[in-house]
């Protein structure tokens, strides 16, 4: 028997819009009234009352995760997962939040990951400093050693004339959207 995360198609770690996003395309390719032949209509109804049990299922499981999201401390891989799934949906602020519940000593990719969320809020220069603990506990991965290089090339051009202008012009354009 499979559980609810894999009847829809998912990690058991999907947060609830993934749920619902999984729920809703898997209904639109086998809703009955798509089919007109009656064998294959029942087997369609079997299917939708199966994907339904799962949603709620999967929705009611991944509920008590999210209130706890912010709270409970996890492991440093869960934690570099959830960065992930927080830098792809372009949340940088949550990243952080995620990568600073991990338990334990911090590896190189919980310093990477804390690097690239850094570098999406422009601070260059922390980020640069995650990514060269990165590189130092991993030395031969190149993966690492662009992101510092990356970062010390941004804090760079931080530094210069026009640099400046363009924190000062950013910074601006935040104050007048709080």
């Amino acid at each position: 028997m499979s559980t609810p995360f894999e009847e829809l198609g998912l990690r058991a770690w999907a947060d609830p819009d993934e749920i619902r996003a999984a729920y809703r395309a898997l209904v639109k390719q086998c809703h009955p009234d798509l089919e007109r032949d009656p064998a294959k209509k029942q087997a369609a109804q079997q299917r939708m009352i199966r994907l339904n049990l799962a949603y709620e299922e999967a929705l009611r499981l991944a509920a008590p995760r999210q209130k706890a999201a912010y709270t409970q401390e996890i492991s440093r891989e869960e934690a570099v997962i959830l960065a992930e799934r927080m830098l792809r949906k372009e949340r940088p602020e949550s990243a952080l939040r995620q990568l600073e519940r991990a338990a334990g000593v911090r590896s190189a990719a919980w310093h990477y990951t804390y690097g690239k969320a850094l570098m999406r809020l422009e601070r260059f220069g922390e980020a640069h400093q995650a990514f060269r603990e990165a590189v130092r506990l991993e030395p031969e991965n190149n993966l690492y050693r662009t992101g510092a290089l990356e970062a010390a090339v941004a804090e760079k051009k931080e530094k210069t004339a026009l640099g400046k202008m363009k924190r000062v012009l950013r910074d601006l354009k935040n104050r007048g959207r709080s």
